[in-house]
């Protein structure tokens, strides 16, 4: 198993009247890439703020790599890598000029920093752009240069905010692949409110509402049900009340015709695997069978779902 890189327990922020979070507890093993989702308002750049030493908790604790944060601040900003939703870069250095700059504000050995330097320009391929003026750069470009700088040092954890929030689509992709190489090395713990965001770098989510976790789970169980799409080749009578017959069964929706075929949403009671009790009765009633699948959730249902008022106020 692998060990915890952040060991997060009852934190609780206010600022003012306003309760910004209210007792949040996480843990995140070391190698794993979290993604920590919200609307805005919801938290999230404070929890990385505590994380990162630049606010204290009103209560609560937090590890990380086993170094409590607020009693030694400096040992845990070692082992981070940070890069917040607006990075701050010096537009009139070129690119090569900041990261000299930032090795030697991470006091990194003379005898290493060129090779720190190096591996960092090829990690986000910034080679092209090293005598560039930083104010001269895209904005794709400069959120770049921020992850650069964020694991010069070759941080155990790198934590990223909004990543990816104002920029194109190619510009999105492209830091999407730093992101996934940069994995290899460190935890990576990022917010975001994009959803398809979270589903193409994470195995694992955190989604933060009003201060609260509402879900902290792997993508895949957030998505499985217990439900199954039956698809037909053709019309059957009464095929809604032969479903509901089956012990699997709870209910039945049609679902809108899709290519001339027949669909439907069944939905198993809890902890029951309808598909193998919907494979048997099409076989013993000789139903024209084209499609049999678990039905699964996509986050974005994930998301609505804890969203509605009704979970809210649970």
């Amino acid at each position: 198993m692998n060990k915890e890189m952040i060991n997060a327990l009852e934190l609780k922020k206010s600022y003012g009247d306003i309760q910004a979070l209210c007792g949040v507890s996480f843990k995140v093993p070391e190698g794993e890439i979290v993604g920590l989702l919200g609307p805005n308002g919801a938290g999230k750049t404070t929890i990385l703020k505590i994380l990162t030493g630049y606010l204290q908790p009103d209560e609560g604790s937090v590890e990380i790599d086993g170094l409590d944060v607020v009693e030694q601040p400096l040992k845990v900003q070692t082992r981070i890598g940070y890069l917040p939703e607006n990075a701050p870069l010096y537009p009139e250095l070129s690119v090569q000029g900041y990261l000299r700059m930032m090795v030697d504000l991470r006091q990194i050995p003379v005898n290493d920093q060129l090779g720190c330097i190096s591996e960092a320009v090829y990690a986000t391929s910034l080679t092209d752009l090293l005598t560039r003026p930083i104010g001269k750069l895209s904005k794709g470009q400069r959120q770049r240069v921020g992850l650069a700088q964020a694991m010069l040092h070759k941080p155990k954890l790198l934590i990223l905010d909004e990543p990816t929030v104002g920029l194109d689509p190619t510009q999105i992709v492209e830091i999407r692949h730093v992101i996934k190489r940069l994995s290899q090395h460190s935890t990576i713990l990022f917010s975001s409110h994009i959803l398809p965001e979270v589903e193409a770098l994470c195995d694992r989510a955190i989604i933060l509402m009003n201060g609260e976790i509402k879900a902290d789970a792997r993508l895949s169980e957030m998505a499985a049900t217990d439900n199954a799409i039956l698809v037909l080749q053709n019309s059957v009578a009464d095929i809604d009340a032969a479903l509901r017959k089956l012990d699997a069964v709870n209910k039945v929706e049609k679902l809108p015709a899709a290519d001339g075929y027949f669909s439907y949403r069944v939905y198993g009671k809890p902890g029951a695997d309808v598909c193998p009790a919907l494979l048997a009765a099409a076989a013993q009633h000789g139903w024209p069978l084209r499609e049999l699948r678990r039905d699964a959730r996509t986050l974005e249902m994930v998301f609505n779902e804890l969203a509605r008022p009704e979970a809210l106020s649970a």
